[in-house]
């Protein structure tokens, strides 16, 4: 199992940038970056490659709607070199509010397109001349909207670091995460219950690896939470600090009838909670519905609490198939903190 990180920042990228380089020194293998629609994730990508030597950094993730195919094939292929190899391309459809309320791109076909994002990054990677005639037409013509016509299949001008970059998917629903298990080399979960994942995603799993496309490795999945190792009740009340950001997905990630998430906590037996945090969260009472979200699912979902404990819920996240453990470490010193989670993952 390696251990992972999405890197979290208050507005300042360097300091953010500066922790990592102590974290990588500890074990960290794998950091990544989330878009939504703060700042853009490859600058900092590509900053983070100066400053670091072995950890591998992933985007986390970039929505295949705000750019084009051949623009994120580009991104792949110049982190790749920066990094010297160390790069993970991150994927995901967001959601209609970003998509289309920032981004102004209309949100749809997001599994059609998302599979031919997949392959048409891969063949570029391999320099082949860009050719597509689905949700994306390559080169347009004037019968698909071209002003000129004068569009031509072209290939990457420069010769990547690899011909190949692991591909990696963030999906929830279980027709996305049937596809994502049969095309992308890993996949990410949100808001993962390890006991409970299987009721979600078992079944779309085993159908999506049985339909795996020739050449991939075994799927990898990236799942985990916050970190906090030690005894009585200072550290498992720092769980508390968890409720906010789940109340945010649960409830307010979407609108009614239109949220991932909410119908994720649904399909884990959370049904009456997560109606009610949505309800909560949508009128504007927030807090109140933090307050609902299940202390079970907290406990699960996360790594606080003794050694003997935390020791218990890694070999949760393992068996229930997380190759990288995602984590967010609480504790004054973090990077004390990866080493030891990594003495204990390895």
């Amino acid at each position: 199992m390696r251990l992972a990180t999405l890197l979290m920042y208050d507005g300042s990228l360097r300091k953010a940038a500066d922790e990592v380089v102590a974290l990588e020194r500890a074990g960290l293998d794998s950091v990544w970056v989330a878009e939504a629609y703060g700042f853009d994730a490859p600058t900092l990508m590509g900053y983070l490659a100066a400053k670091t030597e072995t950890v591998q950094i992933g985007s986390g993730i970039l929505n295949i709607y705000s750019r084009t195919p051949g623009a994120l094939l580009q991104t792949a292929a110049g982190l790749d070199n920066v990094s010297q190899g160390r790069a993970i391309l991150g994927l995901g459809v967001s959601g209609p509010q970003v998509v289309e309320g920032f981004h102004g791109v209309p949100y749809r076909k997001p599994m059609a397109r998302t599979a031919e994002v997949v392959d048409i990054i891969r063949r570029g990677l391999k320099r082949e001349a860009l050719s597509a005639d689905g949700e994306f037409h390559l080169p347009l013509t004037k019968d698909d909207g071209a002003v000129t016509g004068l569009g031509k299949p072209l290939k990457l001008l420069t010769r990547p670091e690899r011909d190949t970059i692991p591909i990696w998917i963030a999906a929830l629903g279980p027709k996305n995460v049937e596809q994502t298990a049969e095309i992308a080399d890993g996949w990410i979960p949100h808001l993962f219950h390890p006991e409970k994942a299987h009721l979600v995603w078992g079944d779309a799993l085993a159908a999506g690896n049985a339909k795996r496309q020739e050449g991939l490795g075994p799927l990898q999945v990236m799942a985990g939470g916050m970190v906090a190792i030690g005894e009585g009740p200072d550290t498992t009340s720092l769980l508390d600090f968890a409720r906010p950001m789940f109340a945010l997905y649960v409830g307010g990630m979407g609108a009614k009838g239109k949220n991932f998430y909410n119908d994720v906590a649904r399909a884990y037996g959370y049904e009456k909670e997560a109606e009610e945090i949505q309800e909560l969260y949508l009128s504007g009472r927030k807090r109140d519905a933090a307050a609902l979200v299940p202390t079970e699912w907290l406990e699960a979902a996360n790594l606080v609490g003794p050694a003997s404990y935390v020791k218990e819920r890694i070999e949760a996240f393992r068996e229930a198939g997380v190759t990288d453990l995602n984590i967010h470490p609480v504790s004054e010193d973090p990077a004390a903190t990866v080493a030891q989670l990594k003495e204990w993952v390895s």
